[in-house]
């Protein structure tokens, strides 16, 4: 490196910390002495001084726009967030409507749905008012004709979804177990229809056929 290079860089250091050549660190020592170390009182480098000044700029200038305008308004920001995600949810419902939409779905037929729908049958205390047969003891026999609320698989659906008759003890499951579960369900209760309980109880309800009713 030449003395002309090394003359320049020290010349931008002088300029960058503002701090006192060396032979003239006298004039800038203090009466501070910490065995045998003096402290020298070099004034604050300039670029450290600009970006403080520049902090309390941008913090002024953050205040006013934040609190005084309605430029940066926090509240319309997070609502104006909030709607757009709520509506990036409705059209992935429109676009999947399969997913969402209860009206869209279909009784299954896949066996593995079937065992499924068979096992929630016995663990979610179906069992307990339809016996494990369908033959029905609370609550109406599954496997005939006859139903209180509709029969088919929208309004077998339907009631496990939203419940039975009000204070007759069946609950809505909807909020419990998943759309796809409930599927499930409804479509093995389906695979009663025509067997031959243990014990049928006594219809119950009106002779429901496919395509009358909903």
């Amino acid at each position: 490196m030449s003395k002309n290079e090394q003359s320049f860089w020290s010349k931008l250091s002088q300029k960058l910390t503002k701090a006192k050549p060396i032979e003239n660190e006298e004039d800038i020592m203090t009466d501070h002495d910490y065995d045998g170390i003096k402290e020298l009182d070099n004034v604050l480098p300039p670029w450290w001084l600009a970006g403080f000044y520049i902090t309390i700029a941008v913090g002024i200038f953050y205040y006013i726009m934040v609190f005084f305008t309605d430029k940066y308004d926090q509240k319309a920001e997070y609502e104006r967030a909030v709607a757009e995600g709520n509506a990036a949810v409705e059209q992935y419902k429109k676009d999947n409507p399969e997913l969402y939409d209860d009206a869209n779905l279909e009784a299954l037929t896949d066996p593995k749905d079937i065992q499924k729908g068979k096992e929630l049958f016995a663990s979610k205390t179906c069992t307990a008012c339809h016996l494990e047969d369908g033959g029905g003891s609370i609550g109406p026999n599954l496997t005939d004709e006859y139903w209180v609320l509709g029969g088919g698989f929208k309004n077998i659906f339907n009631t496990i979804s939203k419940g039975g008759r009000p204070g007759k003890g069946m609950i809505a499951w909807e909020s419990t177990i998943s759309q796809k579960e409930r599927q499930q369900l409804a479509s093995y209760i389906l695979t009663l229809q025509g067997t031959t309980p243990a014990n049928p109880k006594a219809p119950e309800g009106e002779i429901w056929k496919e395509g009358e009713g909903s």
